[in-house]
């Protein structure tokens, strides 16, 4: 839940580690004492006031909490010495407040933005298949004939951000070259826009997300697309793309450095195990470290030639475990920039009813909007229900996750995307 915690002095005494069982209202939550991702919360440190928070703590499954009675009410003595650290979800650095040009709330709603997405889903898609198509016949690439497409892109994501980014990461297996480096592009304004950036930097990273493969345009097609494993031999000309990817660019002499920086760096590593150079923590510029990030959550939420997609929420969970892959900080921000259980997440509600996420809540990442449509007490499709979880009638919660692949559910992304899933 919290999601700013950084160290705690040993033995501070307005710290204290108490059982869950022992919450109650009134008291100021500062950290639950387990994994971040293992539980549905995502909310700073606050105040107990709300009956619904705290039977949403008592059913999380953990055992254990902090609390600060500096800020609240206390229990008594310390239950147990003091960690080093709190294991929480690590926070990006509060960034500057953004002028008003920049960072700016959604001005359309989901449903609406869903149509305007499918048609820059379907310009994008055959921008993107003809600039790899001139790279292919030798022609130079020109970055900045790709700013237009951006500005478009970037006013998506400014509109609503759920839309764009939650249509784009649905794609054929054939699609995959191209709607990845679209899906990318709007993932970089996402996480830019969650980050504070200006509307600049935006368009900026955008750019750097649509440009980062382009490298993959000059990989032989039977590698590219190839359905089973790669060879060694094969394995090293696909890693060889970024490099060649900044060939071209700076070749073409109109790409910045941003988008050079991403193109050539977005598959290193925190840990210094990425390529193509090895870099190592703060060696890896911070939009390089989006690139990584955004990179890498399309490509496992997304069908490929040799896998199946990942569901979302299942892609976060396990990017999460990953580690000394990415930076820390920054994948919380961008956890925070989709949602805990992103759009199109499979759920499990307390009723045993599974349900798919439709829209996120702006200032609750727990209570999405979700379309209830399966039971699993009779284990029968019931009527489909739009629910909003945020309201006090809601009478469901979610406790959890369920994979795509075990329940295989074949018109799952056709309930929330509706129409726009035709693009």
């Amino acid at each position: 839940m919290p999601g700013d915690r950084g160290p705690v002095p040993r033995g501070d005494p307005m710290l204290k580690k108490i059982s869950v069982a022992d919450l109650r209202l009134g008291m100021y939550l500062h950290a639950l004492d387990g994994p971040w991702l293992d539980h549905p919360f995502w909310r700073s440190k606050f105040l107990l006031e709300d009956g619904a928070d705290l039977q949403a703590v008592q059913r999380s499954g953990l055992t254990h909490c902090w609390i600060d009675n500096a800020k609240g009410d206390d229990v008594g003595s310390v239950v147990a010495p003091l960690p080093a650290t709190v294991p929480a979800a690590p926070r990006a650095p509060a960034p500057a407040p953004p002028p008003a040009a920049a960072v700016r709330p959604p001005t359309s709603s989901f449903e609406d933005e869903l149509a305007q997405a499918a048609r820059l889903c379907r310009k994008s898609r055959g921008a993107v298949q003809q600039l790899f198509g001139e790279v292919r016949m030798g022609k130079a690439l020109s970055a900045q004939s790709m700013q237009p497409l951006v500005e478009e892109l970037t006013e998506s994501v400014f509109r609503n951000p759920g839309a764009l980014v939650s249509l784009a990461r649905l794609k054929t297996k054939d699609d995959y070259t191209y709607m990845h480096s679209v899906a990318v592009c709007a993932l970089m304004i996402a996480l830019g826009r969650e980050l504070g950036m200006e509307a600049q930097a935006c368009r900026e990273a955008g750019l750097a997300g649509l440009l980062h493969d382009v490298g993959k345009a000059l990989v032989p097609l039977d590698v590219l697309n190839k359905p089973g494993k790669l060879t060694d031999a094969e394995f090293g000309v696909m890693r060889s793309h970024p490099e060649r990817g900044h060939a071209l660019l700076t070749e073409g002499g109109s790409a910045g450095a941003a988008v050079l920086d991403v193109c050539l760096h977005h598959h290193e590593r925190i840990d210094g195990t990425g390529y193509p150079n090895r870099l190592v923590g703060d060696a890896i510029s911070p939009l390089a470290r989006m690139g990584a990030i955004c990179d890498v959550y399309d490509a496992v939420s997304s069908a490929r030639v040799y896998k199946a997609a990942w569901d979302p929420a299942e892609s976060l969970s396990r990017m999460a475990s990953w580690q000394g892959h990415f930076d820390k900080a920054m994948f919380a921000s961008f956890v925070r920039s989709l949602g805990i259980y992103p759009t199109g997440s499979l759920v499990r509600l307390r009723s045993g009813r599974l349900a798919v996420v439709v829209q996120q809540h702006p200032k609750d990442l727990t209570l999405p909007t979700v379309k209830v449509f399966f039971s699993t007490r009779s284990n029968l499709p019931t009527a489909v229900t739009l629910l909003d979880l945020s309201r006090k009638d809601a009478g469901d919660v979610i406790v959890g996750r369920e994979s795509r692949s075990a329940w295989n559910f074949p018109h799952l992304d056709e309930l929330w995307a509706g129409p726009a899933l035709r693009r």
